[in-house]
């Protein structure tokens, strides 16, 4: 059955007016006024074991740091302290596991006891305060007790996807030089078993630097060899440990490096402090997603990502929530209506996942029969990132599931969202294809290349003022010049973030690509978000892809790729024939958007990110890396036989073997 608020959701997200929640605008302009005030009241929500010396420390500027002075533990502010409070009855975690047909529930005692025990166990291991772990892992919940378990002695971890390729993991070992590895003997994906510990035996065997021990979960679909004084069995290696309390930690002392995706060569490692991370993530929890202690909170994405991190992870244990662990796709395990089955079991409230989930969800049910099935009346809000969340598929999702669809914008360096409609904060207007205003706390700004603030719509480069706020990088994992460089320099006094877009008159960010996606078209700055924004309006097309190739007259033009929806039927030249024109009538011919073609899929990471760059490079007829974090590597060969007939692609191909990729 539809949600019973439907008529409710329409009045309150009217969009033939802007007006803004007094709630939300007074929090901006309090935090405006005196930031050092705002963020010590927040951080009220936390328990401290010393309190700060100082809010904001920017004395070694622009290396600035939140807290100095506190001492605090984060695997105790997300468990020890809600069994202290009697919560420890209640779910913390619920484990769904649709490719192995399982569900668990763990307590909040249930939990602190496991993760206490593994922490015993690391401890006996000779990992202490400071000491790295590498995680490398399914999505299961022994991946979540790690996490905790390294918070809880002071230990650093750094998650890697499960299935990364050896190379890609030997470099993440070389930088981290990890004490200790956990992992897993495999990773399930719909219809193929992942064997990891061969790529880790590999990653090992390529790095310079060596984990004393690994211990590794033997999961059923697939038992792992095990090498004698190194490999340590997960379930005799628990059993064996006497649980452990929690180590204080500086607030400014690393929690976790996460190395953003892609990352090849020298490691990008994302450092996320203990107690700025803690602050940010318990203000986003009550007032950006609007959930109270106790609700059932779902990030659909994985622990590789951030969002894992902040919110299956962190995020929801802090604010003592109910989260869920997703072992699945959003459809073929078993179908599209995973996430609706899901939401019902558990009375889910609010969710989280990628546009491109949606759009795979829409492709297999177009008309969204499959939700009628449901019951969603406790469902309140969905939220989307990751990428853009094209106009189209943002409306489909309004339409079908009845509650707010809030495109919401942020980054692994961020750690928590840049913009936002803070449900918490009181829901305003959507504007389909924005991620809405700007989150308390963060100032955004869109400059062009001599760092001037444009005007009203006009593209330029998305910064944000400095000083960042809390939860935010500080700096790069043993790369302070690294990340003032990366980050600080091209446009000095604000954060780079590498998107582009615009501001509009009412203050709403449009997120259109990376700065890199902009193509210059016989002299116009173009966005390839935007020609795809048009594209994906078209009725038959379920998601679609733009990106400049190299042309001779005009230096690059726009190159279309569809997928089309389930059931079409239609000729794929007629479909294509109606792309171009309905570009030329809505953008004009100075987009030069001539050539457009038919794919039976396209090329993402894990996290659901399209990879536009490699496309390119492949219609360019350049070799082209293996993307790290790419989900199967087969579909690059799909996408050169998609274009050649388009008089692109027969270039060198990939610079290593196929088998190299994320896929594994």
């Amino acid at each position: 059955m539809q949600p019973q608020n439907k008529q409710k959701i329409e009045d309150q997200m009217s969009t033939s007016s802007f007006p803004i929640s007094p709630d939300f605008e007074a929090a901006r302009a309090r935090v405006a006024a005196d930031p050092e005030a705002f963020w010590a009241e927040a951080a009220e929500a936390i328990h401290w074991e010393k309190r700060w010396d100082t809010v904001f420390d920017d004395s070694n500027a622009p290396l600035s740091r939140w807290f100095t002075g506190a001492e605090v533990n984060t695997c105790y502010n997300c468990l020890d302290r809600h069994v202290d409070a009697g919560r420890g009855d209640q779910d913390a975690l619920i484990y769904e596991s649709p490719v192995t047909g399982k569900t668990e529930h763990f307590t909040y005692e249930a939990l602190l006891a496991r993760v206490a025990k593994v922490a015993g166990g690391l401890v006996e291991l000779g990992v202490g305060k400071g000491d790295r772990v590498i995680i490398y892992m399914p999505m299961v919940p022994e991946a979540i007790i790690a996490m905790l378990a390294c918070a809880r002695i002071g230990a650093v971890h750094s998650v890697v996807f499960g299935g990364f390729a050896s190379n890609e993991l030997a470099t993440r070992i070389n930088d981290a030089e990890p004490k200790a590895i956990l992992s897993a003997s495999c990773g399930i994906e719909p219809g193929r078993v992942v064997e990891y510990k061969p790529l880790l035996d590999e990653a090992i065997e390529l790095a310079t630097a060596k984990p004393d021990h690994c211990v590794i979960l033997q999961r059923p679909e697939a038992e792992a060899s095990m090498i004698e004084g190194r490999d340590l069995d997960w379930v005799a290696f628990e059993d064996a440990e006497e649980p452990t309390g929690c180590v204080t930690v500086a607030a400014t002392d690393p929690l976790y490096i996460i190395y953003t995706s892609g990352t090849t060569g020298e490691p990008k490692g994302i450092v996320r402090d203990n107690g700025g991370h803690l602050v940010a993530l318990s203000w986003s929890m009550q007032n950006i997603y609007g959930v109270a202690p106790g609700e059932v909170f779902w990030a659909a994405s994985d622990v590789g990502w951030v969002v894992g991190h902040s919110y299956i992870c962190y995020g929801p244990l802090l604010h003592g929530c109910t989260g869920i662990l997703f072992e699945g796709k959003p459809v073929g395990t078993p179908d599209a209506a995973t996430y609706w089955r899901i939401i019902e079991r558990h009375g889910v409230t609010t969710m989280f996942t990628a546009p491109t989930a949606l759009r795979a969800i829409k492709q297999q049910d177009p008309d969204g029969e499959l939700v009628k099935q449901f019951d969603l009346s406790a469902f309140r809000v969905l939220y989307v990132a990751g990428e853009r969340g094209d106009p189209d598929t943002i409306a489909w999702s309004e339409q079908v599931l009845g509650v707010p669809i809030i495109d919401h914008w942020w980054q692994t360096e961020t750690g928590w969202p840049i913009n936002a409609n803070c449900a918490g904060l009181g829901l305003y207007p959507v504007k389909h294809g924005s991620p809405g205003k700007t989150v308390p706390g963060f100032d955004v700004h869109v400059v062009d290349e001599g760092a001037q603030q444009v005007g009203p719509n006009e593209t330029g480069a998305i910064v944000v003022k400095l000083p960042l706020p809390p939860g935010c990088l500080p700096t790069l994992w043993g790369h302070d010049d690294a990340y003032i460089e990366k980050y600080l320099t091209d446009y000095p006094g604000y954060y780079k973030t590498g998107d582009a877009g615009f501001i509009d008159e009412d203050g709403y960010l449009f997120v259109m690509s990376r700065t890199d996606d902009i193509i210059n078209v016989a002299g116009h700055r173009l966005s390839t978000g935007a020609i795809e924004e048009v594209l994906a309006s078209h009725i038959d097309i379920a998601e679609v892809a733009v990106f400049g190739v190299a042309d001779k007259l005009k230096g690059q033009v726009p190159l279309g790729l569809a997928v089309l929806k389930a059931g079409v039927n239609r000729d794929p030249s007629e479909i294509t024939t109606e792309m171009v024109q309905m570009v030329r009538e809505q953008i004009g011919p100075v987009a030069a958007f001539k050539t457009a073609g038919i794919a039976a899929r396209l090329p993402k990471t894990r996290s659901g990110k399209i990879l536009r760059g490699t496309m390119q490079k492949i219609a360019d007829g350049e070799a082209y890396a293996i993307p790290a974090t790419i989900d199967d590597v087969d579909i690059l060969d799909e996408i050169e036989t998609t274009v050649q007939p388009l008089g692109y692609g027969n270039g060198p191909g990939p610079l290593a073997p196929k088998g190299s990729g994320g896929a594994a």
